[in-house]
C-alpha cells in the first residue's frame, strides 16, 4: 500500500485543533492541490476564500453552531463559481450565456467541480499532518454567509473546510459495506436490508466503544432522523436567486 491510500484511508474528522496556525506556504500549497483537480471541460467552476479576519470567523461560527469554525489552523470556504464566465460575456451575449448558466446541468457541473477541489485540498491537508473537517452546517442561514462574504451573482457557498494542526485522535468511523456501494453492470436491490442490518450493529458497536460521545445508536436511525426532519429550506429560493439551476 502506498502513502497516498495509507493517507486517505487513514482519514477521520477532526474537530479540536491547536492554536497553531496554517503558514502562508501552507495554503497556497492546499489550494494549488484544490486547482489540480480533474474540472468539467476546463471550467474550473469554484472559488475558495480563506478566512483571516476573526470577526467573520465568529459570525461564521455563531452560523454553524461548532466551535471548531472559529478555533483552527485556518478556514477555507468553498463556492460554486460560474461568476467568472458570465463576467466574460460581452452585453450582445449576455442573454445567451445567462440562459447557459442557469440551466441544472451548469448548476450540477458547479458543484461537482468543488467538491473534487475540497476533497483534493483536503488529501493535501492530510498528508502533510494536518486535520480537516467539512462544514456543512454554513448552510444554517445561506443568505447570510452570502452577505457576510459579500458575494456576487453565480456564486454561492457550499461548504467550509476548517484545516489545523489536530489535538485530538478520533478513531476511524466504519463506512457503509462494500457491496451496498459497489454494484457491477446494474443496481442491486436485493440485499440491502440485511447488509443495513449488520452495518447497524457495526456502528452500534463502534459508538458503545469509543472514547468519546459513547452512545446507543445506529445508521438507519440516524438517517431516519435526518430526513424526518425538513431543513434549510431556504436553500432553493436562494440558489434561484443567484442565478443557479433556474432552467
Amino acid at each position: 500500500m502506498n502513502k497516498v491510500i495509507e493517507t486517505i484511508l487513514d482519514h477521520r474528522s477532526i474537530r479540536t485543533f491547536t492554536k497553531q496556525q496554517l503558514t502562508k506556504e501552507q495554503i497556497h500549497l492546499i489550494v494549488q492541490s484544490a486547482q489540480q483537480a480533474s474540472t468539467s471541460s476546463y471550467v474550473m467552476a469554484y472559488s475558495i476564500i480563506g478566512i483571516t479576519d476573526e470577526r467573520i470567523k465568529e459570525q461564521l461560527a455563531n452560523i454553524s453552531g461548532q466551535p471548531y469554525v472559529k478555533d483552527n489552523g485556518h478556514l477555507f470556504v468553498f463556492c460554486a463559481d460560474l461568476h467568472r464566465i458570465h463576467q466574460l460575456a460581452s452585453p450582445e451575449e449576455k442573454t445567451a450565456i445567462e440562459e447557459s448558466l442557469e440551466t441544472t446541468e451548469q448548476f450540477m457541473v458547479a458543484i461537482i467541480d468543488t467538491a473534487l477541489a475540497a476533497q483534493n485540498a483536503c488529501l493535501a491537508a492530510e498528508s502533510i499532518g494536518l486535520g480537516v473537517c467539512y462544514i456543512g452546517s454554513l448552510r444554517n442561514d445561506i443568505n447570510r454567509v452570502n452577505k457576510i462574504l459579500n458575494l456576487p451573482p453565480y456564486v454561492i457557498p457550499l461548504f467550509g473546510l476548517a484545516v489545523g494542526y489536530p489535538n485530538e485522535q478520533p478513531e476511524k468511523k466504519p463506512r457503509l459495506p462494500f457491496d451496498l456501494v459497489y454494484h457491477e453492470n446494474e443496481y442491486n436491490n436485493q440485499s440491502i436490508y440485511q447488509s443495513l442490518q449488520n452495518f447497524d450493529k457495526e456502528l452500534n458497536h463502534y459508538y458503545h466503544n469509543r472514547s468519546s460521545n459513547v452512545r446507543n445508536d445506529t445508521w438507519s436511525d440516524q438517517m431516519m432522523r435526518k430526513y424526518k426532519k425538513l431543513e434549510r429550506l431556504d436553500v432553493t429560493g436562494f440558489v434561484k436567486d443567484k442565478n443557479f439551476n433556474k432552467r
